[in-house]
């Protein structure tokens, strides 16, 4: 999917950490939680899983932007009358966090290492959620780059992208590469799932792309088909080991990593 090189943002960005040499980001939707909020607010309030699967194959072929495929998805859960509040109540209450995260982010924080949550959801849903499941203190440290919301007097509401002239909605490289400009750079881990993370995939130094029970594995899909090299997790306990062994230096991102093509992940 081509698009705009640098596209304006329209929300403000975290600081960069310039001093670490090694830095987490992570799709929030379906890759630190268990299943993606924004896919269970449509499917049960919105207009329904086969619909939603249709826009997510169109943004995978290229037919549609993801950018307008989301919006019609939020759209029809405004639509039927659910209100921004009882969307966050629900989700606070259904979604759940991924098994490893606590322990992975735990080991991160005790190592110097961020973690940044970078997401095409809306971030006063993802801070509602994220406080509930790993308590106000933790959620508080994590940066979340984001989406954010408009809620109208009506009770209406509709999702502020942060780069709404990019067919991405919100471009994901762009929290990636201004790392690529410091004078030393971090190692980048990228953590991932879905169409939201297509922007991002080519610009970590280390993919990580989960793969779901559920079937809807659409950025391992995007990835063997472009052939962009990464690794296969189920949950962040699988993936710890492989980022300690870097971050200690017995593997090279290289040695973690094989081609598509030579049968790796």
């Amino acid at each position: 999917m081509a698009d705009t090189p640098h596209p304006a943002s329209a929300l403000p960005y975290p600081p960069v950490h310039k001093d670490k040499k090694f830095v987490v980001l992570s799709d929030w939707d379906g890759t630190i939680t268990t299943r993606d909020s924004n896919d269970y607010m449509t499917d049960n309030l919105g207009y329904g899983r086969d619909k939603r699967r249709e826009g997510n194959m169109k943004v995978l072929t290229g037919e549609m932007t993801f950018r307008d495929s989301f919006r019609d998805m939020l759209e029809s859960v405004s639509a039927n009358g659910h209100t921004f509040e009882e969307c966050k109540t629900l989700l606070r209450r259904d979604i759940k966090l991924d098994p490893g995260f606590k322990e992975f982010y735990a080991w991160c924080k005790a190592n110097d290492i961020p973690v940044i949550i970078v997401s095409s959801g809306m971030a006063p849903l993802i801070r509602a959620v994220l406080s509930n499941l790993v308590g106000e203190e933790a959620a508080d440290e994590i940066d979340i780059i984001a989406n954010d919301v408009t809620v109208h007097p009506d009770g209406k509401w509709d999702i502020q992208y942060r780069h709404p002239d990019s067919g991405f909605g919100h471009d994901k490289s762009q929290a990636i590469l201004p790392y690529r400009d410091l004078p030393d750079p971090p190692t980048l881990f990228f953590f991932g799932d879905g169409v939201s993370d297509i922007s991002a995939a080519r610009h970590a130094d280390l993919l990580f792309v989960k793969v779901k029970g559920d079937g809807e594995n659409d950025l391992a899909a995007y990835c063997k088909r472009e052939n962009i090299r990464h690794v296969l997790f189920e949950d962040f306990s699988k993936a710890l080991p492989v980022v300690q062994s870097v971050v200690a230096g017995e593997r090279t991102v290289a040695q973690v990593v094989l081609p598509v093509s030579d049968g790796g992940s």
